[in-house]
């Protein structure tokens, strides 16, 4: 799965360390009930000779009878150890390695597929990097509710096709025949709900995604070009922009719109589509006001290049709040 590099790296790494620390814990403990039980610590020494006595049994000339005896003598030792943990009121298991998941020993693998538990580590983490960690613990597909829509049926009739639309793209990339998507419509909508959605899916779907803002876009862009100071040679803010599978920038034209911006904007743009990675839009601005606030070798590559998918209705956030 293509996951974000990042956060493979990330997620390997914090259970590495969970692991380290379960062990060493287990350590700190067994320390411990040594010094509380110096019986145990006599047990503990004779089972750590287990593995000498395995392989001589192996060299005997009745390897299988001597093997046995070891493994009777051992269960011997350690029913001998439980019972004397539990007569002193501790747990059998108290000085056991005590991993988060059973089931991998948080390695974050079973045999050679990935733990489930590192694979739903490894899609928070995706969020964290894809920038949709707050927005994706409250919007996806399942809680949309189109009757917000409902007092218009055309609106309904309008949004029961957006929704429908947006979900097979996520579903279905990147078997998909359009492959960028401009959201358009007014205020509360619900085109952040639906991008958030779109982005959700598709790192589920293990694709490389950058959920951004407009205004975090050309901030990044802006310091690249006019904040990095000399001797900085730290990762580039703009670099996932050109490479993500997919990028989504949430609010077009909330940004303060100059010729910076503007050319930052077709860079991002004309780099993307000249490389056919795909791109989610969504803005408050109307078709007209696109036209107006962007340049034409800008707005033609909107028009020409993405399905453009209208949402209408009355601003949900308004509805919500006449329903309190």
């Amino acid at each position: 799965m293509a996951y974000q590099q990042e956060a493979y790296r990330r997620v390997r790494q914090e259970y590495e360390e969970k692991a380290q620390r379960a062990r060493a814990d287990a350590d700190l403990r067994t320390e411990k009930m040594h010094r509380l039980l110096p019986a145990l610590k006599e047990l503990d020494a004779q089972l750590y000779h287990t593995s000498v006595k395995i392989f001589d049994a192996l060299r005997a000339q009745n390897p299988q009878e001597k093997l046995a005896q070891v493994r009777a003598e051992n269960e011997a030792l350690l029913a001998k150890r439980a019972k004397l943990l539990t007569d002193h009121g501790y747990a059998a298991d108290c000085t056991d390695v005590h991993y988060a998941c059973k089931a991998c020993g948080d390695t974050g693998f079973v045999g050679t597929q990935m733990c489930d538990c590192m694979r739903r580590r490894l899609i928070a983490a995706c969020y964290d990097c894809a920038g949709i960690s707050a927005l994706a613990a409250k919007q996806d597909f399942s809680n949309f509710s189109l009757r917000y829509y409902a007092r218009n049926p055309e609106d309904l009739a309008r949004m029961e096709e957006k929704f429908r639309t947006c979900k097979e793209y996520a579903e279905n990339f990147p078997q998909v025949a359009e492959k960028n998507l401009l959201l358009i419509g007014g205020t509360g909508l619900g085109k952040t709900h639906l991008s958030t959605s779109m982005a959700k899916k598709l790192i589920e779907n293990g694709h490389d995604v950058v959920y951004v803002s407009a205004q975090s876009l050309f901030a990044d862009y802006e310091f690249e070009r006019f904040g990095r100071s000399y001797g900085d040679h730290s990762p580039s803010r703009t670099a996932r922009y050109d490479t993500a599978e997919v990028l989504i920038v949430d609010d077009l034209g909330t940004e303060m719109q100059n010729q910076f911006t503007i050319a930052a904007l077709y860079a991002v743009l004309n780099g993307r589509l000249s490389r056919g990675l795909p791109m989610i839009l969504n803005t408050n601005l109307t078709q007209k006001e696109l036209l107006s606030a962007y340049a034409a070798r800008i707005t033609s590559r909107l028009i020409g290049e993405f399905r453009i998918l209208w949402f209408s209705g009355e601003d949900i956030r308004l509805q919500k709040l006449r329903e309190r």
